[in-house]
């Protein structure tokens, strides 16, 4: 990215994994906070050794994570319903990030053909017993193969955003749709847990996004959001989970208060939790 004025915003603990602290940095251009220091591509992987990264396994141990795949279980089915919408025609789909693989299974389900691209190699497996085929990376993609690609909460998790974008916009078709999802730091269950929130999850989470930052990044490449929706759920999920690295139990009824609160605020502020940017391709933009 080109440099612009940045200043700290806040120092963040990794909550799940190592304890160590991080800075987030804004861009204040952009709105954009960025994670540093970022880890290296190589020391990366150990982040996300816990059995508590809940996307990478199908585990129902405890009544959270039976929550959370109950909650899943509908929310996937609304995701198809979201993609079919504004690509009605289906036809090939790239899930970017597709963790254990459902997301994928329910959309083949619906007439879609359909692809993964998961790095995380226990994921991987689990996908695979299910069916689900992988593409090897984005650079071994040709141009304008894919009608419709998702990015379900992974874009905080690229390390080059800029790259990803100009990839994306490569291999998606002059007439497709992509979808991506991320955390919102504007919202008010961010702004009410602060260091604590944690959609932060860093260093997990080397990106944050506000809606400027979206709409600026992706104008960049001639790709124009033209829709955005809350993600209602993540608001709860995100409070439960900011509980317990506040206080250091899950206090059911304080995060459902707070995930309720949040939605309720973000019906006039329009700063939800999470949010799905639905993004096409705008050649007036070049």
């Amino acid at each position: 990215m080109e440099p612009t004025a940045t200043k700290a915003y806040l120092k963040v603990k990794d909550h799940s994994v190592s304890g160590e602290v991080f800075e987030l940095v804004l861009d204040q251009e952009l709105h954009l906070l960025k994670t540093e220091p970022q880890p290296s591509p190589e020391n990366l992987g150990r982040y996300y050794e816990s059995e508590d990264y809940i996307s990478h396994t199908d585990g129902k141990r405890s009544l959270f994570e039976k929550m959370y795949h109950a909650v899943k279980e509908r929310a996937l089915k609304n995701k198809v319903k979201l993609l079919s919408r504004f690509q009605p025609a289906k036809g090939k789909l790239l899930d970017i990030g597709a963790g254990t693989g459902d997301f994928l299974v329910a959309a083949k389900r619906a007439g879609w053909q359909t692809e993964g691209i998961e790095p995380n190699e226990k994921a991987k497996t689990i996908a695979a017993e299910k069916g689900v085929d992988f593409a090897e990376n984005l650079s071994s993609v040709a141009d304008h193969t894919y009608d419709a690609i998702t990015m379900w909460h992974v874009l905080e998790h690229v390390p080059d955003v800029e790259k990803q974008i100009t990839e994306l916009k490569r291999i998606l078709k002059p007439d497709g749709v992509l979808i991506v999802a991320v955390p919102n730091y504007r919202s008010y269950d961010a702004q009410y847990y602060g260091s604590y929130w944690a959609a932060y999850d860093v260093p997990r989470h080397l990106w944050h996004f506000s809606k400027t930052a979206i709409k600026k990044l992706f104008n960049a490449e001639a790709m124009e959001v033209i829709k955005i929706l809350p993600m209602l759920f993540d608001s709860f999920y995100v409070s439960l989970l900011s509980e317990k690295y506040k206080t250091g139990k899950m206090n059911f009824i304080k995060g459902f208060w707070i995930g309720l609160k949040s939605n309720a605020k973000a019906s006039s502020t329009l700063e939800y939790s999470s949010h799905i940017y639905v993004i096409k391709n705008d050649e007036n933009l070049k």
